[in-house]
Formats: structure tokens, sequence, C-alpha cells
């Protein structure tokens, strides 16, 4: 099936990744990221165990390796000195069968974090959570981390999103040392309300950084001294996530069912796979069984999406989506 948008063409290849169907699999609640590889391969999570996939050009598993957290969510690809290293974040916490499909209660506040990985799953790197008031009694759930690589000009910073606890997006050096913070009220788009996905967008002469404030329907822009520069697509954006870039265009997952296209001045260019209305279902991004418990939706359509979470391009333009619901989806578009 083709998928257009503007003058992009994509063939849209369902469940492009051969995930082994365990149980674990079949019934796990996917909530993670997708990564590419210099090689070509793609790092993403397992829809419940806490592993780390390694998918081969074709989608097949080549390997895995534990992750060490919780709910692998949101993953990043750096290059130091000729080496990859991968970047994780996580909540701390994760929807599970065994629960209900509930988050585990009690315990006190969540503690996630953020750890840097070499691609063989070995820890490099673990960064410490800010002393802050605001972590005294609550949550630090971690959602994404986006690196001012040094290959390309920056000074190594480590940015990372507390998209599910105190909406605050943190600053550390290339050691692990913490900088400051930023929460949204340093400009007039408002404090963030789940920052969920952030992206060094490096399109332009003077790298920015993209803060995906999820449930307030825009992206805020910052540079890359945390100093606020400008919001937009309160108009025509519903709930982004995560970032990836296709030549000049700018592809935004937005996990209310579609993929969404900006140009190189932030204007909307067009939706692929626009589905929104599957999110007004009872259940989603899942549906309910006769006694009201989540099961996997019945309503997945070819060229129409459900939930991207996770979003990445590779070299030739194509690009890879991972969705948030029970089993997990997996889709490329190939660039036609």
């Amino acid at each position: 099936m083709r998928v257009n948008c503007g003058d992009l063409s994509f063939e849209w290849i369902e469940n492009w990744a051969n995930i082994p169907i365990t149980d674990s699999a079949r019934n796990g609640w996917s909530h993670h990221d997708v990564v590419i590889t210099e090689s070509g391969d793609l790092l993403t999570g397992h829809p419940d165990d806490p592993l780390v996939l390694v998918l081969d050009s074709d989608g097949n598993v080549k390997d895995s390796w534990e992750s060490g957290v919780s709910d692998p969510h949101g993953m990043t690809l750096v290059k130091e000195g000729g080496t990859e290293y991968l970047w994780i974040a996580h909540p701390g916490r994760k929807r599970r069968p065994a629960t209900g499909y509930e988050y585990p209660e009690g315990g006190g506040p969540v503690r996630g974090g953020a750890v840097k990985k070499t691609l063989s799953g070995e820890t490099v790197l673990e960064l410490e959570r800010p002393d802050l008031p605001v972590y005294r009694d609550g949550d630090y759930m971690p959602t994404c981390v986006a690196v001012n690589e040094e290959r390309f000009g920056g000074n190594g910073d480590v940015w990372v999103s507390d998209g599910y606890g105190a909406y605050q997006v943190h600053r550390y050096d290339a050691g692990g040392s913490y900088i400051g913070s930023i929460n949204g009220d340093e400009g007039d788009a408002g404090a963030f309300n789940n920052p969920h996905g952030i992206f060094i967008d490096r399109r332009k002469q003077e790298p920015e950084l993209y803060i995906g404030d999820r449930a307030s329907d825009q992206v805020q822009v910052y540079d890359l001294e945390g100093s606020f520069k400008r919001s937009f697509g309160r108009d025509f954006l519903v709930t982004p996530s995560g970032f990836a870039t296709v030549g000049d265009l700018l592809v935004i997952a937005e996990l209310k069912a579609r993929l969404t296209v900006v140009d190189f001045d932030d204007k909307l260019v067009c939706y692929l796979g626009d589905n929104q209305a599957v999110s007004e279902v009872a259940g989603w991004p899942n549906n309910h069984d006769d006694t009201g418990s989540p099961v996997r939706t019945a309503l997945l359509q070819n060229g129409r999406f459900n939930s991207p979470h996770g979003l990445t391009s590779d070299a030739d333009g194509n690009l890879y989506i991972a969705e948030w619901l029970i089993g997990g989806r997996f889709i490329k578009l190939a660039r036609a």
C-alpha cells in the first residue's frame, strides 16, 4: 500500500519487525522507541520483556540483550570517537499483564533514570536524578534523551526529559554532572505538560532543542543554552511524541494516530496515515473485552496509524515506527 504526503511517497510495510510470537510478546503492552545504527541495524524494545532487540535490515531479530531497566522507553543513538552508544530513558515502571495492565502501586515515588550503554548492553554512564525540591516526594520518570554531540560541533551536553514525572527537562555535561533545568516557564508557551520527546534539530545553521510538549499539543523550541525561542503547532498538532528528519522536512510522531510533516519553518506540510478517530474508541490504544479489561485492538488498518510512539529515519529517507499498544505494532514506511 502506498501512502503519500505532499511530495513524499512511501510504501506502507505492515508488521515489518519479525519479533518471535511468545506469550510475553503477544500480551505485553509495547511502549518503546526505535533507533538505527550506521550499519543499518535497528534497536528497539520488546513488548514486555526488559530487552533491547537488534533487528537486521529485513526486520529479523539478530540479537537481544538485557536493558537492566523495567521499560526501555526512549532510545537515542550517539557516536563518540568512532564508537556508537545507546542512551535509554526509562520511567521506572511498566504496565504488565500481571497487574491487569495497570501500573504497579506502592513503594513511594517512582524513580526512573537515563543510562548510556554500549551496543552490546554494557553500562557506560548513568545520570543521577537532580536534587530538586520537586522530587522530594514526586516521581522521576524520564522519557527521552537528546545529546549535543561533539561530532556535530556540540559540547556533549545531555538533555533528559522527565515527561511522566515532574515535567522538567534537565541538562547535564558530557561527564554526567548536572547543569540545570527548564520547565516551560522560560517563554510565553507555558509550563511543559508531558514533555515526552526531545530532539536536537540540526537542519539549520544553529542547532535547536525541540521539545514535544505532548499534552499541550505543541512543540517548544529552545537554544542549546536553555533559552526559549518559540513554539508552534497548537493549530495543527494533537499529541507530538517523537521526531525524525527526512531531508529538510521534520516528521513528528503523534500518539493520536498519525505522523505530521512540517517544513524548515515549522509550518504544516501534511499528515501521513491520519486516523485520529481511533483514539476516541473506548480503551484506545487497545480495546475492551466484555468485562472492560484491555485487549489488543481489532481496529488496525493498513495505511492508518493507531498510536505512533517511537520514530526514526535512515539515510535513504525510510521511516520506522513503533506503536504503543498490547502486542505492539512495527511499521516501515519505505521511501518510494
